[in-house]
């Protein structure tokens, strides 16, 4: 369970805590798109955006989840990336689109493809916080401090918004020790950085894309939706608490 499963399922718990939602499928496999029951080739997206500048709110679709929506994607984003070489500040094309509805949606997810490419580099200049999940596997730790230096240097160099960065610890099994080694060394790492949420390895949240739909449709029972509901609370508490430390910050300026 990774980065498309995290996005959809975050997306799909913070909806249905009646928040209102716009997940970004940026990754050229589309696995977002058709995980939420649409069918990439049927439908303009983020490439139209990106590489054509058509306005990003023609492009947006409803889901089946209620206060849900999506920007979808097909294969043929994977052509963006030489596409955009040549365009002026490459990197801020999406941050300018998404300036246009930041103010229409309460939570924008962004699911981004897992190599750093421009359009992995438009998500990030685009966004406030990024989540890392982390599977709960021997090989965990590695390129996990690498990534973070990663994106504190796009931070540094091209957005300095990007301020709250969160580990989510996936696929975790409470009857192995590795999964709990795994848990205990992240935590011991990258301390607040981590999510109190963890998200075990739930077979209905394997199904559910195969259905296309989240968990939450799938199984609202399920072990996999309580781990959900409960990182989307966590995503809400966190994101109370900075907005309340910034108007701290900015009152003692």
């Amino acid at each position: 369970m990774g980065k498309t499963t995290t996005a959809i399922n975050l997306s799909a718990a913070l909806a249905a805590l009646d928040h209102k939602v716009l997940l970004i499928d940026a990754d050229p496999q589309a696995n977002a798109t058709s995980g939420l029951g649409l069918n990439p080739e049927e439908l303009a997206g983020i490439y139209e955006c990106l590489v054509e500048d058509t306005d990003i709110q023609e492009v947006i679709r409803k889901t089946s989840v209620k206060n849900l929506s999506i920007v979808p994607a097909r294969m043929d984003l994977v052509g963006a990336e030489v596409e955009m070489v040549e365009v002026p500040d490459r990197n801020m094309v999406l941050r300018k689109q998404l300036q246009k509805i930041r103010d229409l949606y309460d939570y924008i997810i962004i699911d981004c493809a897992p190599s750093l490419g421009i359009i992995t580099s438009n998500a990030l200049v685009a966004s406030e916080s990024v989540i890392i999940p982390v599977q709960c596997q021997y090989y965990a730790m590695e390129g996990l401090t690498k990534l973070l230096g990663t994106i504190q240097t796009l931070q540094e160099r091209f957005n300095p918004d990007l301020n709250d960065f969160g580990i989510l610890l996936t696929m975790y099994n409470a009857s192995t020790k590795l999964s709990k080694q795994v848990v205990a060394d992240v935590r011991s790492h990258f301390h607040q950085l981590v999510f109190n949420t963890l998200i075990y390895n739930n077979t209905k949240v394997a199904e559910a894309p195969s259905f296309g739909v989240s968990i939450l449709e799938h199984d609202i029972n399920s072990s996999g939706s309580t781990n959900y509901l409960n990182l989307a609370k966590e995503v809400i508490r966190r994101n109370a608490d900075f907005q309340r430390q910034t108007d701290e910050n900015e009152q003692d300026a």
